[in-house]
């Protein structure tokens, strides 16, 4: 017998159950659909498959259409580690509603060696019977998903069709009556609909028309502050004509994106409900728009060739706003930088913090990012903290920097001096043709658990050389064994993801150029003492560079112009003082 047998056995002999349950409705958890599925499936792996031994992973709330479930993800990788010998389910439709999600799983379960059990269904795979029944009930549970997913859309199409409302947000304006299913004027709002639609008839902007409402304090239905897009979504909606419009958009993948219908599939009833505006200002505003719009199409245009780099990631020191990305004026050679302002400065003048361009954070960023992977080359245990900050803060672009905050630089230097600084931190984000998701998700997991079993074995190794508490030479051993034998698996089953990977890879010439972009960046980083920015934004392009930064980097935060916090990917915050 082999080994991969003879551990196939081990575990067989030892068994313990992974056990499934998930409900995706709050009227199925109300109802104790949870409780009960826990305790009949306890009682199943006690009494039946004969072991103690269990653990219980649950998703309430989560749909069976799809494997993006958190339990479900944590289950998976650790089924992979050889814990389990049985999975156990109520229902084949608890764990999948998926026939190509399921076949996927089902695949790695044999590899694996672990039985599939399903006890309202009464199979399970150890025998060639119950394998082909769960097959059979999974092709029908896909099925129902699928036709209750067409006769929902039918009734609500219809529903549509003959003016009623399907429910969802009503608009600001209105009030809506359950009882009676009619929509009324909100008379205090209307008003406030009105003054929208007369401001921007006048000629003012949607930044103004914001400013304006924030200023006299009058605030959205949910009690926030106004923005140009709700401004502008008032603006745009049809509903205020007193028309109700349904089926316009479609769910891009996993549901996080919307695109517009084609017109024919529009239902548009007419005098719907109390009109709050007549349709010669809605004519009036729809030429406006499209007069902006002609206007500013070069702007609009040039605008999406200068990328905002660090857009989304910097913070304001005073208030905590977000600061927003504007076009700065042309600099010499026609480059038109980024320029970044709080938004509570720019809506409501409520903020005085200055504004930041990329021509500051551009050198700052960039140079700190390269003196960081030049430290980590040429650091050991034997550099002083006060010479690994030297080396961080080298070049004139620091020279107002007094120091890094201790708690962050020692964060840095002990993850150097302990050579945990080894992820590639120039590898574009996988877009979603090298892997699908599920895989991702997994080596995400993997690479998590992986680090923290390294952190597991620096701490065990100080405990047994400096520790108060003697830990035994073969205790140390045989803990250090069983720490590594882990990380051995984790790194065998990465190794076969990225060949998994690499055996289906095909590029196209766009991801060509961008990979060897990151390569330029990289070696712009790591191959000169000082990284010109204006250099690399002239040979790089903006969407690449955007991409690498926000890689590496979660926040920015900046006051009265100067970068005061860094905060990276990894977790460790760097904070300047000047």
């Amino acid at each position: 017998m082999s080994k991969k047998d003879n551990d196939i056995q081990s575990v067989l002999d030892n068994k313990k159950c992974a056990i499934y349950i998930r409900v995706s409705t709050h009227y199925q958890i109300d109802k104790d659909s949870l409780p009960l599925q826990r305790e009949d499936l306890i009682n199943y792996a006690k009494y039946v498959i004969d072991t103690d031994k269990y653990e219980v992973f649950e998703d309430a709330g989560y749909s069976g259409k799809n494997i993006y479930r958190p339990a479900y993800q944590q289950m998976m990788s650790r089924r992979r580690t050889g814990e389990f010998s049985h999975l156990l389910v109520w229902k084949i439709d608890r764990i999948s509603r998926n026939l190509l999600d399921f076949a996927s799983m089902y695949a790695e379960l044999k590899k694996l060696g672990v039985t599939f059990v399903s006890k309202n269904e009464q199979f399970d795979t150890s025998s060639a019977m119950g394998e082909a029944m769960l097959k059979i009930i999974l092709v029908f549970a896909e099925l129902e998903r699928n036709m209750t997913s067409e006769r929902v859309t039918a009734v609500m199409l219809s529903r549509a069709s003959g003016g009623q409302w399907n429910g969802g947000r009503v608009p600001y304006g209105y009030d809506y009556d359950k009882e009676s299913k009619t929509f009324s004027i909100n008379e205090t709002e209307a008003s406030n609909v009105t003054k929208i639609y007369d401001a921007y008839l006048n000629g003012s902007s949607l930044l103004e028309i914001t400013k304006d409402l924030n200023a006299k304090g009058i605030k959205t239905r949910s009690g926030n502050d106004w923005t140009p897009t709700t401004v502008s979504k008032i603006l745009t909606s049809c509903f205020y004509l007193g028309e109700y419009q349904y089926n316009l958009h479609k769910d891009g993948m996993g549901g996080s994106t919307t695109y517009l219908k084609p017109e024919r599939d529009w239902i548009t009833i007419t005098d719907h409900h109390p009109a709050i505006i007549n349709i010669e200002q809605w004519e009036r505003c729809a030429e406006i728009r499209e007069r902006k719009r002609r206007n500013g199409l070069t702007q609009e245009t040039y605008s999406r060739k200068n990328t905002h780099i660090f857009a989304g990631l910097i913070k304001c020191g005073k208030c905590g706003g977000n600061y927003q990305a504007t076009i700065d004026r042309p600099r010499s050679g026609g480059y038109r930088p980024s320029i970044y302002l709080c938004t509570n400065r720019r809506r409501f003048s409520e903020c005085d913090n200055k504004c930041v361009s990329d021509i500051t954070l551009g050198p700052f960023v960039l140079n700190y990012i390269a003196n960081m992977l030049k430290a980590s080359n040429n650091i050991g245990r034997s550099t002083p903290l006060e010479t690994f900050q030297k080396k961080l803060l080298r070049g004139s672009v620091f020279e107002g920097v007094k120091a890094i905050a201790e708690a962050g630089l020692l964060d840095m230097y002990d993850m150097m001096v302990n050579r945990r600084f080894n992820e590639d931190p120039f590898t574009p984000p996988k877009r979603e043709s090298d892997a699908d998701e599920n895989t991702m998700t997994e080596k995400e997991l993997l690479i998590t658990e992986k680090r923290k079993y390294e952190r597991e074995l620096n701490r065990l190794k100080s405990i047994y050389l400096y520790g108060e508490d003697t830990l035994s030479e073969t205790e140390y051993i045989i803990e250090n064994k069983n720490i590594l034998d882990t990380i051995d698996r984790i790194d065998k089953r990465l190794s076969e993801i990225d060949k998994a990977a690499s055996s289906s890879f095909t590029i196209s010439d766009e991801e060509f150029l961008e990979k060897a972009s990151y390569f330029i960046i990289s070696q712009e980083l790591t191959g000169k003492r000082y990284v010109n920015f204006d250099r690399i934004i002239k040979h790089i392009d903006a969407k690449i560079l955007k991409k690498f930064v926000n890689s590496v980097i979660k926040k920015i935060v900046v006051f009265d112009g100067k970068i005061t916090e860094i905060h990276f990917k990894n977790g460790i915050t760097h904070k300047f003082l000047y």
